[in-house]
């Protein structure tokens, strides 16, 4: 794989809630410089990632009921609307846990449609939150994903008691069909890391590390 191809699969991410003006700038730069397919930051950051990426291949994604989930579904769906006016193209929204465990799958399926629908042709990425789910909540999910018409089953939020984990994928992948993509992230912070969730057949990878990894990936073929 060459360096261009495996920067493809990552979203450069800053979510943090003290993230300045002068960070986020520093992202959407790095991001152009290395190819990376997309920024992946909080709405309010929106507008700004949209003019610094225009005319780029550089997308700029925002997060969505995050990073708790527990939004009421027309907040989610208000967020996510505005979002793609102010230059938003993807959607990477959190489920509700909270419901979830409450035996209410067919209210979380109906928040996550809800979202779809007003992405329109916006790809949506649900957040599952894996750290807080057994793993028979983490295939339920799955599956409501999918028949939610999301894009993507995405892991963590990275602000959970632990990020991704292979048996993570394992569990989504064996519960969705081959129409469904996998974004991993939370933890992932080393080019080790990465290549391990490249190789188990992700599609997309969220990581803050995300230059230091392509870095040392780019040394790696060098040497």
């Amino acid at each position: 794989m060459e360096a261009k191809e495996f920067a493809k699969k990552f979203d450069h991410t800053l979510l943090k809630p003290d993230a300045n003006e002068a960070q986020i700038r520093a992202l959407c730069s790095e991001a152009l410089d290395h190819s990376f397919y997309s920024v992946c930051v909080n709405s309010t950051w929106i507008p700004l990632c949209n003019s610094l990426l225009k005319n780029s291949e550089v997308l700029p994604i925002c997060v969505v009921g995050f990073p708790i989930g527990a939004n009421l579904t027309k907040s989610k769906v208000e967020e996510t609307k505005f979002s793609i006016e102010v230059g938003a193209r993807e959607i990477d929204m959190v489920q509700n846990v909270g419901y979830l465990k409450s035996g209410r799958a067919g209210v979380v399926e109906k928040d996550i449609s809800s979202v779809v629908q007003a992405a329109g042709k916006v790809p949506v990425k649900v957040i599952i939150e894996t750290s807080l789910l057994s793993d028979e909540e983490i295939a339920l999910s799955s599956k409501i994903c999918e028949n939610a018409g999301a894009a993507f089953v995405k892991t963590s939020t990275g602000f959970g008691s632990r990020g991704a984990s292979l048996n993570d994928i394992v569990i989504i992948q064996k519960n969705i069909s081959s129409k469904m993509q996998i974004k991993a992230s939370g933890g992932i912070r080393d080019l080790e890391t990465a290549l391990i969730y490249s190789n188990a057949g992700v599609q997309r990878i969220g990581s803050s590390a995300t230059v230091q990894i392509i870095k040392d990936f780019i040394a790696s073929q060098k040497g």
